[in-house]
């Protein structure tokens, strides 16, 4: 696999990693359960690790765009699955138009 290869793979995972820590986040209810706090640092921390990882191969913009972008797709889809948030056509579609712009970036790299 190639260093670019590797970098956007890792760089998805640490997207995902970033969905992670801030649903953690939400159910630390102010960092006060333990549970959901551990587990918002251990992710945080990877999530981190892998953006600054491939930011070592990836342009920075684009790394952080895919990075974020990912991360706020699935926190949105994980809370709409749970019940935490309303779910509703328009935040299916504008959530598929950050998709399909996270496919965009990674076609233009």
């Amino acid at each position: 696999m190639s260093a670019t290869s590797l970098a956007w793979v890792v760089l998805v995972l640490s997207g995902v990693l970033e969905a992670v820590w801030a649903s953690a986040l939400g159910r630390s209810e102010g960092f006060t359960r333990p549970g959901p706090t551990v587990l918002f640092g251990v992710a945080l921390i990877a999530s981190m690790g892998g953006l600054a990882y491939a930011m070592r191969t990836l342009p920075t913009g684009t790394s952080y765009a895919v990075w974020v972008g990912i991360g706020a797709a699935l926190t949105v889809t994980y809370a709409m699955l749970t019940g935490t948030e309303p779910a509703s056509l328009v935040k299916i579609l504008l959530i598929l138009g950050i998709v399909g712009c996270v496919i965009g970036l990674k076609l233009t790299h």
